[in-house]
């Protein structure tokens, strides 16, 4: 009987690293009661390349094109481009994937220009099949959506932009 357990908890681990992999997810954290002081507690996780390192990269490769001047700027001008810093930034609370829309055919719960409420529904994060909705933390207008409809994020990923 224990052998067909191990068997298949290897199995159950290796469909979350199949998980991971093909939903570009960092990590994955599973807790399994199998009842009278026996469960399985999973973590897996693989470590991903920085995301930033391209962006730095296609400054520097448009710079030398630029005048000295328009060069020495560039640099100075991309970190106040980071969404991320930005003041109204609203970041993923969780790793998962984003759904601007209840439902597919459904209208977008928000769009560029749009009026927020504290609390309104901005989008949903489906993680580990829930769907979790991601409220407004301040009432506002929404200035930029930074994901698209069934994009992979990460925690802390900026998700919108509301000012």
């Amino acid at each position: 009987m224990k052998n067909k357990t191990h068997e298949a908890d290897v199995a159950f681990i290796k469909a979350l690293a199949e998980m991971l992999r093909d939903n570009d997810l960092t990590e994955l954290q599973v807790k399994r009661d199998y009842g009278d002081d026996d469960s399985l507690n999973v973590r897996v996780s693989r470590q991903v390349a920085a995301m930033p390192a391209p962006v730095q990269v296609a400054v520097p490769a448009a710079a030398p094109a630029a005048s000295p001047v328009a060069a020495a700027a560039a640099p100075a001008a991309a970190p106040a481009d980071d969404p991320a810093s930005h003041p109204g930034a609203v970041p993923s609370p969780m790793v998962g994937t984003v759904y601007t829309q209840a439902e597919p055919g459904a209208p977008a719960f928000i769009s560029v220009g749009a009026k927020v409420s504290e609390g309104d529904t901005l989008l949903i994060i489906e993680a580990m099949k829930t769907m979790n909705h991601i409220p407004a933390p301040k009432a506002g207008t929404v200035k930029r959506i930074l994901v698209e409809d069934g994009a992979a994020v990460e925690f802390g990923t900026p998700l919108v932009i509301i000012e």
